[in-house]
């Protein structure tokens, strides 16, 4: 690619190029292509870069733009050489293409005074170019991640399908500096800064508040596991579990996002259930049986106020009902449960039986797939455990490691194990539930 990139550059043609263009187009590039947008989705960034070369697009036409997206190796940033020339190679084709696409919708001659045209003349073939070079960016960028394994499809068409609002955004601000340039000239790119790097503090308030989001979410989760020694990282691996389903159902990011989060807090409503019933060794007692039956409530009531949680709510509430009808905190059946919740299940469940507790040791994976394939239609939703057992085998479960109490925390007899499908809650004098 860096060939081809090299051989288009060397072959376009210059005759209308004005080179101190090139040169503040190029300074401007290089400034914004080193300070990236860092955004939640992994590895994921938005380059400011965008915006000056899609003004070197009607400016400059398909060579200066596939020489301005060279520039690229010369980004601030700490980025392995081969990474550089990558970088620069896929930002010259991508302008290369973008421009030639401008150049073959745009009146007249376009090279030669591409800078001068109407509004209304650069709107529809600079908006063909921005989608060129868009989709050209998102093709090469996700073919190298695939070819190196780094990704696979279905997760990165959904953050492609992220990334291509701010990309266009960004590169809209062509526009702004190339609809300027005749009044202005090289102060277009020093107007256009401004709203860029607005913009981009604005993008780095929402990964901050993120950030935040994802603090207290995990302070919750270290509230709950205090109960509980045996059940540290529970929260955690639940929560991965979850997204593996969601994954393999075709979910949208943002609902696995979702569900991320409905998995690490499914079991906040424990902080309101007392210690000594969830460490309890014998059977329950009525009350006590309550107090468990109400601890997806509880959640509920503690997080329902955290606006961003929305569909995760329902994850929570309803992760211990069963298809027969026979759960809680309702009774719900089959299709009543709320798919967050049949997800949650099948996940919490599963790493509850594989997971060390204080009155037996963890059982193998293999045991945990015999059971839930034996629940599956009673307890779980059948779609739910295939598509569960598909991403395991695909992707692996890494059990916790074994549990090492330190010496100031009592040993725990409990046998009461709400999680586990295979130890059911039982109250004094009846049978098991």
């Amino acid at each position: 690619m860096v060939v081809l990139a090299a051989t288009l550059i060397a072959t376009s043609s210059y005759e209308h190029v004005n080179w101190s263009t090139l040169c503040v187009l190029a300074a401007l590039f290089v400034i914004c292509d080193s300070a990236p947008v860092l955004l939640s989705i992994e590895r994921a960034r938005v380059s400011l870069s965008f915006s000056a070369c899609l003004a070197s697009v009607v400016l400059l036409g398909p060579g200066g733009a596939a020489l301005v997206g060279a520039c690229a190796v010369a980004t601030w940033q700490k980025v392995a050489p081969v990474k550089r020339a990558y970088n620069g190679a896929q930002f010259a084709l991508c302008g290369f293409a973008a421009g030639t696409v401008f150049v073959a919708l745009a009146p007249g001659d376009a090279l030669s005074h591409g800078a001068g045209l109407r509004g209304d003349e650069l709107i529809v073939p600079f908006a063909a170019a921005l989608l060129t070079y868009v989709t050209v960016n998102l093709a090469l960028v996700g073919g190298i991640l695939l070819l190196a394994n780094q990704s696979k499809m279905r997760e990165l068409f959904d953050q492609m399908v992220q990334l291509a609002p701010g990309l266009l955004g960004y590169g809209s601000f062509g526009l702004l500096i190339a609809g300027t340039w005749d009044a202005v000239e090289a102060a277009a790119p020093i107007l256009v800064l401004l709203p860029l790097f607005v913009a981009r503090w604005a993008f780095s308030q929402t990964r901050e508040q993120e950030r935040a989001h994802e603090a207290v979410l995990a302070t919750l989760c270290q509230a709950v596991e205090t109960k509980d020694y045996y059940t540290r990282g529970h929260s955690e691996r639940v929560s991965r579990g979850s997204v593996m389903i969601a994954e393999e159902i075709g979910m949208s990011a943002a609902r696995i996002e979702a569900i991320r989060f409905a998995g690490m807090l499914h079991d906040v409503g424990k902080l309101g259930v007392p210690t000594k019933v969830l460490q309890k060794e014998g059977p329950l007692t009525e009350e006590e049986f309550a107090a468990i039956q109400l601890h997806p409530m509880r959640g509920l009531e503690i997080i329902q106020e955290i606006g961003f949680l929305d569909e995760a709510l329902d994850g929570i509430m309803y992760h211990h009902e069963k298809l027969s009808g026979r759960g809680y905190p309702r009774g719900l059946a089959g299709n009543e449960i709320p798919e967050f919740a049949r997800i949650i299940g099948v996940a919490d469940a599963f790493d509850a039986m594989t997971s060390t507790r204080s009155y037996r040791p963890a059982r193998s994976i293999a045991e945990g797939v015999a059971e839930l394939r034996r629940c599956a239609g009673s307890d779980f939703d059948p779609d739910m455990v295939a598509a569960f057992l598909r991403a395991l085998a695909e992707k692996g479960w890494e059990p916790p490691a074994p549990v090492v109490l330190p010496l100031d925390v009592p040993v725990q007899t409990t046998r009461q194990d709400h999680d586990d499908p295979t130890v059911p809650l039982k109250i004094a004098g009846e049978g098991a539930w």
